[in-house]
């Protein structure tokens, strides 16, 4: 009994939102930790993620995983089948996009998309502690960060930080022209995944091993629609 009042007590302090970081050391066991699992492989993840962008795209979003009920049921642990790496921006907000739910995905958002030591720790989490079987890393259209970057210059406070960790991934001899643009984003998605397998051997073991799928993606912001590339 002391033993549960002491567990019932920890709870309580840490919250609901300081939950999921310590399911890990509480143990899966725990009868207030009970949420469904997500045993799925990479190729059905991606599969899962598509469809769901092809109901956004044909306005037939079904809104999967949105009632109290499901919120009940991840209150506690989390096991979201795909990582999302994608640009702090508005217009690209992967639930919708992908019609998912709350405790499908594992959301990471920085403007550029791109990979700090805070992004790359919170990939290595998603992918170790929760098992999440698939990492997206996903520009998107018209990229005010990578359009920064390509137009170079002096940039205010702390934006310049975003513009240097696009560059060396991307043509500055193109010039700024739309086309340029589009190339940049595609090219800092390259970059990025690149700097996810040379900066982190935990995930790059992973990948190796066949748990764990890497891919690049482009949304649209005139269609909705998220291509892999």
């Amino acid at each position: 009994m002391k033993n549960s009042l002491g567990r019932r007590s920890l709870l309580k302090g840490l919250g609901i939102a300081g939950l999921g970081a310590f399911s890990g050391l509480l143990g899966n066991d725990s009868p207030v930790l009970a949420a469904t699992s997500t045993n799925i492989s990479a190729d059905d993840a991606l599969d899962r993620l598509m469809e769901g962008n092809r109901r956004f795209t044909q306005q037939q979003s079904e809104y999967p995983h949105q009632s109290l009920k499901r919120l009940q049921e991840v209150a506690y642990a989390q096991h979201p089948y795909a990582t999302i790496l994608s640009c702090a921006d508005s217009r690209v907000p992967a639930e919708i996009i992908f019609d998912a739910g709350i405790g499908d995905l594992f959301d990471i958002r920085v403007a550029g998309n791109i990979v700090t030591p805070e992004v790359l720790g919170s990939l290595e989490y998603a992918v170790l502690q929760l098992d999440t079987p698939l990492i997206i890393v996903l520009g998107h259209e018209r990229c005010g960060a990578i359009t920064a970057a390509v137009k170079g210059g002096t940039l205010p406070g702390s934006i310049g930080t975003l513009v240097a960790a696009i560059q060396p991934g991307i043509d500055l001899g193109e010039g700024v022209s739309d086309e340029s643009i589009e190339k940049a984003v595609v090219a800092n998605v390259a970059y990025q995944i690149n700097a996810v397998k040379r900066n982190s051997p935990l995930i790059t073991e992973r990948a190796l091993k066949n748990q764990l799928k890497i891919v690049g993606g482009r949304y649209d912001l005139d269609s909705g629609k998220v291509e892999i590339i």
